[in-house]
């Protein structure tokens, strides 16, 4: 049943970022442009809340707990999602459980719109959460499924740079809208731009196929009346590779969240910036982002996802603590906004390639999915906590605790996990 060979490792000859662009086959690339796409219009859906969060809590007097909340309840609904997509991923295929989530998550952001009261936001954030977390799932499969071994890091890497790209643009619609119109009507038309993601749905039914290796193993699947349970990624060897990994993507998520979910507010309270004035200090952070995905995508390749892991959760712990604890001046802050971005994000490209790498082909979906959006549930606590603390302590502080113990965790479950890198994956016998 084993489709995982560890002796079995793909030589990297090409080690540049842009090799695996060079020598990819039709198929490939319209595989690699459809999930990019789907990452980056997912990273805008998400971001589109911490950016209009502000505005939310004073028009409707909602206290920064509850607030911190809906960010909790999007999270922990993706868990549920993502380990469901993940398992569809599996039975029905990843291309088509990748059109459902996308449709699901485009449709209730677009709910989002139209809430009347904070209740009615915070369910239709839950429900998007399904789609939100069967999305990643579906499609980082896909992804690490269509590319060969030794490209694997580089080119899921380079699709999980788009999700700065969407932080980004959503940044870019938040300073137009709130520019142009009144805030009580500008977030509403953020969450309409949310549901953008649904016309992508039109080029995965035309241009992208079922990988072969999983296409493969569910057509055998199906001819032995043997198809996957939804529980077997926690039996036998494989329930350690599950725990560790859960364990190392809850410390990544609940870092990122902790950082990304408050760091507007951060900025507009603790610092005074308006919402257009703190675009520029968004814009820093989303630069370093990008670039730390890219430089991430090469380092999983060319150092190994493991190692990739331990030297950017170390990077992420010093700049947190560099960022809101030493008495900077608005401008020097604004510079450290690029390593904190950097940092806080890179180790993001190897998680793809790792996780998909460390399960067969028949429990892929399921126990990626599963692993991916459990640290997702669980790093969800980390806004809501932030939050919480922020009302006894200035939000600084409360964003360095969490931060620096989400990152410790990812660094010890990181360090005792094996490397992946180069492991040729196969079909299911």
């Amino acid at each position: 049943m084993s489709s995982l060979q560890p002796a079995t490792v793909a030589p990297i000859e090409d080690t540049s970022l842009t090799a695996f662009y060079k020598d990819m086959t039709v198929p490939e690339r319209r595989t690699f442009w459809a999930c990019a796409s789907g990452w980056a219009l997912d990273g805008m859906d998400f971001m589109i809340y911490p950016l209009v969060v502000g505005t939310i809590i004073k028009l409707w007097n909602v206290d920064p707990t509850s607030a911190g909340f809906a960010v909790t309840v999007t999270l922990l609904a993706s868990a549920i999602g993502g380990w469901g997509g993940g398992y569809l991923a599996d039975r029905i295929g990843r291309v088509r459980t990748l059109q459902l989530t996308i449709l699901w998550f485009s449709v209730f952001s677009l709910i989002c719109a139209v809430a009347q009261d904070f209740n009615q936001l915070l369910i239709a954030r839950a429900l998007l959460g399904l789609g939100f977390g069967g999305e990643w799932a579906a499609g980082a499969v896909l992804m690490g499924e269509a590319i060969r071994a030794q490209y694997r890091g580089r080119a899921v890497g380079s699709v999980q740079s788009g999700w700065a790209i969407g932080w980004g643009l959503a940044v870019l619609a938040q300073a137009i809208l709130f520019s142009y119109l009144p805030a009580e009507s500008a977030w509403r038309w953020m969450f309409v731009i949310g549901a953008l993601p649904a016309l992508l749905v039109f080029y995965l039914r035309r241009y992208v196929e079922e990988p072969q290796i999983a296409a493969e193993t569910r057509a055998r699947q199906k001819a032995k009346g043997d198809g996957p349970a939804i529980w077997e990624i926690f039996s036998g060897p494989i329930l350690k590779t599950t725990i560790l990994a859960s364990l190392a993507v809850t410390g990544c998520q609940g870092g990122y969240y902790a950082i990304t979910a408050w760091l507007p507010r951060f900025l507009t309270t603790e610092r005074h910036l308006s919402i257009v004035g703190s675009t520029g200090y968004l814009a820093t952070l989303i630069i370093g982002s990008f670039i730390g995905y890219l430089v991430g995508a090469w380092l999983a390749d060319r150092i190994g996802r493991r190692l990739l892991f331990l030297t950017f959760s170390i990077g992420a712990i010093a700049v947190v603590i560099a960022y809101t604890q030493l008495p900077l001046s608005n401008e020097s802050l604004w510079l450290l906004g690029f390593p904190l971005g950097f940092f806080a994000s890179g180790y993001f490209s190897g998680m793809g390639a790792f996780l998909t790498e460390l399960y067969p082909t028949r429990l892929r979906g399921s126990g990626q999915g599963f692993c991916y959006n459990f640290g997702r549930g669980v790093g969800a606590l980390f806004p809501a906590l932030v939050g919480y603390l922020s009302t006894t302590m200035t939000l600084a502080n409360a964003i360095a605790i969490f931060a620096v113990a989400a990152y410790g965790l990812f660094f010890l479950a990181a360090f005792a996990l094996p490397e992946t890198r180069g492991r040729i994956l196969q079909a299911d016998a």
